[in-house]
């Protein structure tokens, strides 16, 4: 009930065109009752008795009918659209809002491929039950109601002994329901598994290419392919199962007008007429149980998707705490204070702390290098202080104050990251360097590519910075789309920045480069870097060496690599080797 509450809400919006479309489906419905007592008695009076001019005047009517008839079937199909395309959006609207409150731990647990289905496949059928659900119903309604009382006034025995059949046609409907139910489901979540994988295989077109691995991604698809399939199988067998069903139900309907029809006009209990109207009303009474049974299945499918909407609309979004303050003017000075985190396991493991018991201080406007071997923490780190993930136990500070206790908002604004995988926007240099101000003027977008060192590169190219840089910058160098990157946190001017691994996979030029640019950048701000290339950060102000069991070695270059069996030192020895 629930469910079905908030579907409703999303019609308040556009109910001005759905009650339009419901009152033209009403005169439909009304337009179609008035066919058949026209008919019996053109058969009964009109004819028999000669009377020419009301048979044309009644022929008049009917064709007026069916003028205006059509008229608001084209007013129903369209606007009735209208109404479940702009639902549509709407829902898509608010699902987009919510999945960007999510926390990092749901994109985590969850593929981009199935969370597109939902934006997409999954809404389309809930559009579609949004248009023809309440229409169907609507019409079905009042047909079945009206035939009811219209046929009850040509004689209600047979009337009656016609409806005895309807309480079967409703208990089947009803037994296969949950087959049905079962089905769509199944059939959606294999679908967001396929889209989940088509997603995946494009992305990694290049990789698989390069390793000639297009049969082993196509055998991955195929076994997807065919387990949707089989799911879509189940739900054509349960689907199979309720239209023959139906269908056989609604052939017994009609015999028994046939047998029971004839035997009261055999006894004179009807004339011809009165029979001849039954058996039209028994078409139209037939086509409300049809749409009936159209809208069980879109029922079904719609309210599947809608329930699947309804999931990442109930998974809570990140929020700030109810007396969460601004974080204004940050100085930059971060701590760490007892910090305990762990990343939630998968279904059936235990979960390990990647950081346990953490106490670090960064001074305002110093530089801090985290290195050690992998599975340290040094990552972890960098997106515990955005607030990306929740800690397990004790606290990280900003200039005193408690993370947690601030705005997320503000707290990210005043922190700049750069990391190894660069992710730029489908669209141009321009919109991606103006990603850290959208309010950023041309002169400020050119001064921080000039800074990024970057702007005499775009300079070379023939549309300059409206030059599209192609899904995920696949356009550019490693090196290029780095420099921009660069160049958008200069816009953006935090007051604390996180390098991860930001020169680990370009070569040696494109490294000075890229070097020049990040010394330029870190100049009076907060830095952390995370790197693996120890010559990056022989110049930090402090190097943090992490290791699993937390910080094993902490000073300056020259301090660290004084001692000659320290961790740093063999490390430091074993890249210059």
């Amino acid at each position: 009930m629930k469910l079905l509450k908030r579907f409703v809400s999303y019609y308040k919006p556009h109910r001005r065109l759905f009650f339009i479309d419901m009152l033209c489906s009403l005169m439909v419905a009304v337009a179609d009752l008035f066919y058949p007592m026209i008919t019996k008695n053109i058969i009964n009076d009109y004819v028999p008795n000669q009377k020419l001019r009301l048979l044309v005047v009644w022929a008049a009517v009917l064709v007026g009918i069916y003028i205006v008839k059509c008229l608001l079937n084209y007013i129903i199909s369209y606007y009735g659209h209208i109404v479940g395309v702009r639902m549509q959006a709407d829902m898509r609207r608010d699902l987009f809002d919510h999945l960007e409150k999510l926390p990092f731990s749901y994109f985590d647990e969850n593929k981009s491929g199935a969370l597109m289905s939902r934006l997409t496949n999954d809404l389309f059928e809930v559009s579609e039950l949004a248009h023809h659900g309440p229409e169907n119903l609507f019409l079905a309604l009042i047909m079945f109601i009206g035939s009811f009382i219209l046929l009850s006034t040509i004689y209600l025995p047979l009337t009656l002994i016609i409806f005895c059949v309807v309480p079967f046609i409703i208990f089947f409907a009803f037994k296969i329901r949950n087959m049905m139910n079962t089905a769509f489901r199944r059939s959606r979540e294999q679908i967001a598994e396929v889209n989940a994988d088509i997603e995946t295989a494009i992305a990694g077109i290049r990789v698989t290419r390069a390793y000639t691995a297009e049969q082993t991604e196509k055998e991955k698809f195929g076994v997807e392919n065919r387990k949707f399939v089989a799911c879509r199988s189940f739900a054509y067998r349960a689907m199979g199962i309720f239209h023959s069903g139906m269908t056989f139900l609604t052939d017994v309907l009609y015999l028994v007008v046939l047998i029971a029809g004839g035997l009261f006009f055999f006894y004179g209990k009807i004339d011809i007429g009165e029979f001849t109207a039954y058996l039209l009303y028994i078409s139209l009474f037939l086509d409300p149980i049809k749409r009936f049974v159209t809208l069980f299945e879109q029922f079904q499918e719609g309210m599947t998707g809608f329930r699947r909407f309804a999931e990442i609309m109930e998974t809570d979004p990140e929020t700030d705490a109810p007396d969460a303050e601004q974080l204004t003017d940050p100085r930059g000075e971060i701590a760490f204070k007892g910090v305990s985190f762990a990343y939630k396991p998968e279904e059936g493991l235990e979960q390990k702390e990647v950081i346990h018991d953490l106490d670090l201080t960064i001074p305002q406007g110093k530089m801090v290098a985290l290195v050690g071997p992998s599975g340290g923490g040094k990552t972890t780190i960098c997106n515990l202080i955005p607030r990306f993930y929740e800690l397990n136990h004790g606290c990280i500070t900003i200039d005193g104050k408690d993370i947690r206790k601030l705005t997320r908002h503000s707290l990210r604004s005043a922190i700049g990251i750069v990391s190894q995988d660069v992710f730029l926007f489908n669209g141009t240099i321009r919109e991606n360097i103006a990603y850290g101000n959208p309010e950023a003027t041309e002169e400020q977008i050119i001064e921080a590519a000039k800074a990024a060192n970057i702007h005499d590169y775009i300079q070379t190219l023939e549309r300059g910075y409206d030059t599209n840089v192609g899904e995920r910058g696949v356009k550019l160098s490693g090196g290029q789309k780095q420099r921009i990157s660069i160049a958008r946190v200069f816009l953006k001017n935090p007051s604390i920045l996180i390098l991860d691994e930001v020169t680990s996979a370009l070569d040696n030029a494109t490294e000075m480069q890229v070097q020049a640019a990040l010394d330029e950048l870190t100049r009076g701000r907060t830095v952390i870097v995370v790197a693996h290339r120890l010559s990056t950060v022989k110049n930090a102000d402090e190097i943090i060496v992490l290791s699993s069991e937390g910080i094993v070695e902490s000073g300056t270059h020259d301090e660290l690599i004084a001692k000659e069996n320290g961790v740093y030192h063999e490390l430091y020895s074993y890249q210059f080797r």
